[in-house]
This record gives C-alpha cells, structure tokens and sequence, in this order.
C-alpha cells in the first residue's frame, strides 16, 4: 500500500512518490477576541499617543508584540510598572479583581481589552460563588487566562490541569459543585478531566454554555478533518500560545505523521519535507494570516504549489471595542468633523 509522501518501491523496481500539494485550514488565524484587543491597541496608539502601557502580552503572538512594540506599546508585567496616571490596556486573558483594584490605587486610566468570551466565564465564576458552588476550573496551571479567572473567587475555584489534581479535588456539598474550563484547550482534554471527574463526582454539573471558545473549536476541528491526510502539519503560532500549542497535539492525535509548532517561515527544518507528500498549515488564534501566506511562499520554493483549502466553518462573529475607547473614538471624531 502506498503512503503519501514516501516512496514505496513497486515488484518490478519502480517507485512512486506522492504528489506534493498542501492542505490549508478555515477557519484559522485571528478569532473576533484577538481582533478586537490588537485594534484596541492599535486605536489606543492612535487616539491617545504613545506611550500606551499593556499589562501581560495584549495576545500570545511574538510578531503582533514586535509590530505593536515598534508602534509606541510599552509591555509591562504588572500594574507597578505602569507610572502613575499613565493609561494602560489589559490583555484579552483578562484580569482579575485585585488587578483592576491595584490600577485604580495607582489612579492609572484602564481599557480592559478582555475576549467578550473570558469575561462570561468570569461571571459565571462570580454567579456560582453567590449561590454557594463549589467550582472546579479546568485550565492550566500559571495561563493568564486561568490566574484572571480564580482571581474573581480564589475561596471558591480549584483548579484541575492534570489528572492528580482530579483526586485533589474536596467539595462540601456534592450537589452544589459544577465545571468551568478555561477557553482556549483542546475540546478532548478537557473531556476527559470532566470524565474523570465524574467518576469522582458523579453530581458534577456542567456549566450552563459551553466555555471553550467558538474559535478554539473550530480551529481545532478543521486540523481534524486535515491531519488524516497529512504527512506534516505546520501549525503557525507562539510557544506561550495555549490554542496553538493544542492544534500540534490534535494534528498527532487525529493522524499526522508530525506537527510542529513554529513563529516563522524561517524556523521550517528542511528535514521535515523530506519524503513528504501532503503538508497542512493552520495557525493559532493569535496569528495574522501575513504569517501563514509566508509559509505557504517558503514551501512552494519546494515545490508544494498545489493548495487546497479545507473549509470545516465560517466565522461571522465580531466584538465591539472596549466602551470607554469607542467613546474616546466618537468625540475625536466629532471634534474632526467640527474643525
């Protein structure tokens, strides 16, 4: 039987040797949360001048941190560093409250940039702690994302990364516990820690919407119907990058023969082409597509000329810009216009 990509030698001494092409995932790239927090930057920048502070990584993506760098942002890792009365932006991991409490004791103007989908995940940590819940959050350990979300009820939230924090897990009442996840993991991992803690809690509740994000899902689903097909799949993205770190695990999961995790164009082994057939590229939810078109140019200097896209979804969704910057956004424009 012949396997794409690999020559596999005929009785009579022929070979055979899979046609290059390339398999291209949609959806991929930017979700409507990164978007939105990367022109809240981009538009805070414009609107006030530079310096703009942002607290943590505005998203996971070192290209986006280099451009908005270059542009006038100041990256910082806490409120602290931020001078006093200065204005700072929150990333779209969100925040917790100590975090908001802290800006506003160095009187430090804020624009909380926080994915519209973290921010129902902390209120739902905050509804649950009101009615006397036990809440295990599913996520990992030291994520931004997870730090922000314990924050809102650090009394109440126990966190489950690995499957020994499900035999640590202590509730007062089994009939009052329920599960939350941080948004950005892999749809299945975060299936079997709910199973495995089932099997412990079998009263566990599920939360009342599903809180892994819509873009998460269907990134990781498109790299599903792909990775069957694919010798490699070269997931654009960065290390800290919690979705893109899962799409490399999915793409092994569901067939591929390798996956790799890379920045740039530039870092492609050229190893890793050798006796390839079929390659699929995505990208995680913080990439710009500007990247993953340069990795389609780098490989078709090999010869992968040949691409598909593979179409699992189309993504309609779009999230305003945080309430006090669009404000900022009208009456500069109103002042345009009256001048």
């Amino acid at each position: 039987m012949l396997v794409a990509g690999f020559a596999r030698p005929y009785p009579w001494g022929m070979s055979v040797v899979a046609p290059k092409r390339v398999l291209l995932a949609k959806p991929r790239g930017y979700c409507a949360g990164v978007d939105r927090a990367v022109i809240t930057v981009e538009k805070a920048l414009e609107t006030y001048g530079a310096p703009v502070y942002v607290r943590k990584e505005i998203v996971h993506n070192k290209h986006v941190v280099q451009t908005l760098t270059e542009r006038g942002a100041i990256f910082v890792d806490e409120t602290d560093e931020v001078p006093e009365g200065a204005l700072v932006v929150f990333s779209a991991h969100g925040v917790s409250p100590m975090v908001h409490q802290q800006a506003s004791d160095r009187n430090l103007r804020t624009i909380d940039a926080t994915c519209p989908l973290v921010t129902k995940v902390h209120n739902e940590v905050k509804r649950f702690d009101r009615d006397d819940y036990d809440i295990v959050l599913i996520g990992h350990d030291g994520h931004e994302e997870v730090e922000g979300t314990m924050g809102e009820a650090p009394h109440r939230v126990q966190l489950v990364d690995t499957e020994e924090d499900v035999d640590k897990v202590q509730v007062k009442d089994p009939n009052k516990v329920i599960w939350l996840s941080q948004t950005t993991l892999s749809v299945d991992e975060t299936m079997i820690r709910v199973n495995q803690l089932k099997q412990k809690i079998p009263t566990l509740q599920d939360p009342p919407s599903d809180d892994i994000c819509y873009a998460t899902s269907n990134r990781q689903t498109a790299v599903k119907t792909m990775a069957p097909q694919c010798d490699l799949v070269i997931v654009v993205g960065s290390q800290n990058s919690s979705n893109s770190k899962r799409l490399v695990e999915v793409a092994l999961q569901y067939g591929a023969k390798a996956s790799y995790l890379i920045d740039f164009a530039t870092e492609i082994d050229p190893a890793w082409l050798e006796g390839t057939g079929t390659i699929g590229v995505t990208s995680g939810a913080s990439v710009p597509d500007e990247l993953v078109f340069g990795v389609l140019e780098r490989i078709a200097e090999d010869g992968w000329t040949q691409v598909e896209e593979i179409t699992t979804a189309n993504e309609t969704i779009t999230f305003s810009l945080p309430s006090n910057l669009r404000k900022d956004l009208k009456a500069a424009k109103k002042s345009c216009n009256d001048d």
